[in-house]
């Protein structure tokens, strides 16, 4: 693994240990050439994934891009940073799962808003508000009453 401040081709790995709920190996390294010490995460991946655009663009799917919009999403919300990265795993490994290798970046935003809704309301409305391309707190404010029961009590 190349050290990311020198660029030293021979790192060496001092601790491994299993991440994201096994998932995953975190592996701490070490540059002999510089001293520097970071960390890389190894995880499987089933096949290469291709997003179809909405504009019909194809790009390779990029895990630290999903990543990236839901924390965002998830930003200053009470969850475990390990819980977060269980739910990626989750999303990951079911994008891979489905059989195919083109998937439509509508498929992926609805899995992802599925499975924010399950974990926090919040987070969920977040990530929909710009997946959705909300302009208006109106836009807000009806995709929030289709979110609460109808006719139950007053909270």
């Amino acid at each position: 693994m190349r050290c990311p401040f020198c660029g030293n081709v021979d790192s060496q790995v001092k601790d491994s240990r299993p991440a994201e709920d096994h998932v995953a190996i975190r592996r701490r390294r070490f540059c002999p050439a510089c001293g520097g010490r970071f960390t890389t995460y190894e995880r499987v991946q089933l096949r290469d994934l291709v997003v179809i655009k909405n504009s019909g663009k194809r790009e390779d799917f990029d895990r630290t891009k999903l990543e990236r919009s839901i924390r965002i999403a998830m930003q200053k919300r009470p969850l475990d940073p390990e819980r977060i990265d269980q739910m990626i795993s989750g999303i990951v490994r079911r994008l891979e799962s489905m059989g195919e290798t083109d998937i439509a970046s509508k498929v992926i935003g609805e899995i992802v808003m599925e499975t924010l809704a399950r974990i926090d309301t919040v987070s969920y409305v977040r990530f929909a508000s710009v997946y959705k391309n909300f302009q208006a707190a109106d836009d807000f404010d009806k995709f929030v009453s289709e979110l609460r029961p109808q006719g139950g009590a007053d909270e």
